[in-house]
């Protein structure tokens, strides 16, 4: 019997592998409808999300909304900006205002968002936002992340057995893991080097590419990782930066913040004792913290 079930989703792809076969069926189910929860509070390429409908103001928001809202809101205070949730206007204006597999081949060049409004002007209190006029909120940086790990946890506390939960190179793992630890092969593109990782139950991993969403608008190609404090695409120092944490959230937010710090990546993680692994764009692998040389056994 299968241990795995995989998914298109969100303009990339998700896995759900368990640690029993006779759960799969049970623990998909879960898993799909969670998904489909936060779709429905934060996606910003349906008119009838919860997050489309938001106005300047103040207003009360649903239990998901304000869990996403504010593990944004987390991630931007944790990073000191660098991940930043009001880089809506600018991800717009960048041409990615659809889902990926609907923008055009090469759109027309359009102008720039000059800056970004910065995430202390919104205010959350318990489930009240506080939204003020000309922000735009884009909770993509953490949603997915947020999502794997609320799915896997609550699949396992459900049905009982170890889960992993990956959507699209964000992995949350939740229960007993299977003798030997959760195996992970590493690598963004077939291109990149390649490492398996061995995850504890309860462990997560995430990979933030510069290489992988991609559009082209005007001739120029840009990717979905904006930096909040030029309201462009990160410089692309790094094709990769993946960062294994205690949540998927965490491992998130540090390898979002890793690509738009570029050069200075690998001392701000070192500093704050992730492990992690930087690929430049000459394919060349930077280790960071415990993360294993090649041939090594990891854990």
């Amino acid at each position: 019997m299968d241990t795995t079930y995989r998914f298109p989703l969100w303009s990339t792809t998700a896995s759900v592998v368990v640690t029993d076969p006779a759960a799969l069926g049970s623990v998909v189910e879960i898993v799909r409808a969670g998904l489909d929860e936060v779709d429905r509070a934060c996606s910003r390429f349906r008119g009838d999300s919860e997050l489309a409908g938001l106005t300047p103001g103040t207003r009360r928001l649903s239990p998901m909304l304000a869990d996403l809202v504010g593990t944004a809101l987390d991630a931007a205070e944790a990073t000191g900006g660098l991940v930043d949730p009001t880089v809506g206007e600018a991800v717009q204006a960048l041409g990615y205002d659809r889902s990926l597999e609907l923008l055009p081949e090469d759109g027309a060049a359009i102008p720039f968002v000059r800056q970004v409004p910065g995430w202390r002007r919104v205010r959350l209190s318990g489930d009240r936002l506080e939204l003020p006029r000309g922000v735009l909120l884009d909770l993509g940086a953490t949603a997915k992340a947020r999502a794997a790990d609320l799915a896997a946890r609550r699949a396992a506390e459900t049905v009982g057995v170890g889960v992993l939960v990956e959507l699209g190179g964000d992995i949350a793992t939740a229960g007993r893991a299977p003798e030997g630890g959760w195996q992970v092969l590493v690598q963004d593109t077939p291109d990149d080097p390649a490492c398996q990782v061995s995850l504890a139950g309860g462990a997560a991993l995430a990979t933030s590419s510069t290489v992988r969403r991609t559009w082209r608008r005007g001739g120029v190609r840009f990717h979905h990782i904006v930096d909040p404090r030029t309201a462009a695409p990160a410089a692309p120092v790094w094709r990769s930066a993946t960062v294994t944490a205690p949540t998927c959230v965490e491992a998130n937010t540090a390898s979002t913040a890793a690509v738009v710090l570029g050069r200075r990546a690998a001392e701000w993680l070192t500093v704050r004792g992730f492990t992690a692994r930087l690929v430049d764009h000459r394919h060349r692998a930077v280790r960071v913290g415990a993360w294993p040389a090649p041939g090594e056994a990891a854990a």
